[in-house]
Formats: C-alpha cells, sequence, structure tokens
C-alpha cells in the first residue's frame, strides 16, 4: 500500500520535471518564436532596407544629373514664352486703340518698356503694368535684336505695332549664363512668331542643298 505523502511528492517531483523540459508551455502560443522564425524576420527587414537605400541612392544620382538642365532650360523657355506674350499684348493694344505702339528695347539694362504714339507724342500705355520698365531675369540678357535693317548687340533699339496688326520684323536672342541660346523671329505681315534654339544664318544655311550653296559664291572666289 502506498503512502499518501509519497503519492503527492511525487505528482509535484513530476510536474516540475515536466515544466523543466518544456519551458515555454506555460506561455501563449503567440508569444513563442523559432530561432528560424527571428532570423527570417530580421533578414526580411534587412533586405527591404537596403533596397530603399539603393533607390534613394539611384534617385539622387539622376536628380543630380537632371535638375540643373531642367531648370536652366525652363528659365530661358520661360523668359522667351513670357516675351512672346508681351508682344501679342502690345499687338492687341495698337489694335484696340487704333494707334501706334512702340517697345523700347536696352540691351545693355535687360530692361523694355511700352509707350503709346498718340500724335506727335508718345504716353504710357493705360496698363498700370507699364508704369515701369520691365527687367528680364539676372540670368538672361539680350545678346543681339535685329529690327528692320537696324542690328544691335549693345544699347538701345525700338520697334513698331501698328493698329492693322502688323509689326515691325524682328529678331530677338536672347542668351542665359551657359551661353543657351533661343531665337525668336516675328513675321512683318502675318504677325507669327517662330523660335529657335539655333542663330537664324545658320538655320539659312541649312536649308540650302550644297550644291545650290556652291552656285551662290561669285565664280573665282
Amino acid at each position: 500500500m502506498s503512502h499518501p505523502s509519497f503519492a503527492i511528492r511525487h505528482s509535484a517531483r513530476t510536474s516540475d520535471d515536466a515544466s523543466r523540459l518544456t519551458p515555454h508551455a506555460h506561455l501563449p502560443l503567440a508569444t513563442c518564436h523559432s530561432p528560424l522564425t527571428t532570423r527570417y524576420s530580421l533578414s526580411s527587414s534587412g533586405f527591404t532596407l537596403i533596397e530603399m537605400l539603393i533607390v534613394l541612392f539611384l534617385l539622387a544620382g539622376v536628380l543630380a544629373i537632371v535638375l540643373p538642365r531642367v531648370v536652366i532650360g525652363e528659365d530661358l523657355s520661360s523668359t522667351g514664352r513670357k516675351f512672346i506674350g508681351t508682344l501679342r499684348t502690345l499687338q492687341g493694344l495698337a489694335s484696340t486703340g487704333q494707334k501706334p505702339v512702340k517697345l523700347y528695347l536696352d540691351l545693355d539694362q535687360g530692361t523694355y518698356w511700352a509707350r503709346v504714339v498718340d500724335g506727335k507724342e508718345e504716353k504710357l500705355p493705360l496698363d498700370a503694368a507699364w508704369a515701369t520698365p520691365r527687367s528680364l531675369p539676372e540670368t538672361i540678357r539680350f545678346s543681339e535684336i535685329s529690327v528692320r535693317q537696324d542690328k544691335r548687340t549693345y544699347g538701345r533699339i525700338d520697334l513698331s505695332f501698328f493698329p492693322n496688326g502688323r509689326i515691325d520684323p524682328v529678331t530677338v536672342y536672347l542668351t542665359d549664363r551657359s551661353n543657351n541660346l533661343l531665337v525668336l523671329t516675328i513675321d512683318s505681315f502675318t504677325g507669327a512668331i517662330r523660335t529657335s534654339e539655333e542663330r537664324i544664318d545658320l538655320l539659312r544655311n541649312k536649308l540650302i542643298p550644297d550644291r545650290v550653296r556652291t552656285l551662290l559664291h561669285p565664280a573665282g572666289a
């Protein structure tokens, strides 16, 4: 016959041995992590971090190459678009007011302003925006302007807008600090404005075939 106290001690020893053999048995199932699961989680998160760093590095490299060109090109082209808008505005002003309008351009200062020709007098346009001369951005300048037969690389020059919609024939060369070029050419009768990134004389030479260009030179030259 077994002694009651011996049975109690044996039961307690058995439960203690079981708890030692399974140290995580008393923990919830969700908190039990195997070493394999832990290593997989760490390697997975580390791979994602490296991937993000590589993407950021590549993006920074692309921006470093492209952004300066975009900024420079946009600055010159936006100035050209603004100047074309000014020409269209003055053309409309001459047409609606039935009075000639003159646009003065200062190549040295990079400024321009408008005046309405009233008989022998020149007056400010009614638009308050023309009360003071307008300026080109600091990085942009007029490198050359040709109006009618007058070509200027410095000083002042003016062109006229007439009530019938006609404009003095003009070619405006805009240049930035990197010597990028934007050319604006206005047709006198149609008022069409063309833009180019090359000088007009270079474009004309490209349009003439080589076999024809040789015939244009004087004999014996």
